[in-house]
């Protein structure tokens, strides 16, 4: 009886792969064990880095939200405790952009804050 060696299945399988390792350096773009292996480890770091992404951002806008409160005299961890107590809600992302954009805006933020503090 004749081997059955699936190759169509198998050649397919390579082929995606090294689509997939299109642009890598040396043989990982043209060898399939080497270009598995970079395109498993590359799998695995953009999964890991879409979710550091998130962390980056939020420590981005802490550390915004934090240089314009010490323009103003005023810590950021007292800010947003500040914040929080007066009842308003903005997210960091906001915050830091209001921060970043408009000045007067973050001004009259701070003033409520601390306002609310004392």
């Amino acid at each position: 009886m004749p081997r059955a060696t699936n190759n169509p299945a198998s050649r397919a399988r390579h082929k995606k792969i090294l689509k997939l390792a299109k642009g890598y350096f040396g043989v990982r773009h043209s060898r399939f064990k080497s270009a598995n292996q970079a395109v498993m480890r590359a799998g695995a770091n953009a999964y890991a880095d879409r979710r550091k992404k998130k962390r980056d951002f939020r420590r981005l806008w802490i550390t915004r939200i934090s240089a314009s409160c010490q323009n103003e005299g005023m810590s950021y961890s007292k800010f947003m405790c500040g914040l929080s107590k007066a009842g308003i809600q903005i997210n960091r992302k906001i915050i830091a952009d209001i921060a970043a954009k408009d000045y007067e805006a973050f001004s009259d933020l701070v003033k409520i804050a601390r306002k609310s503090l004392s």
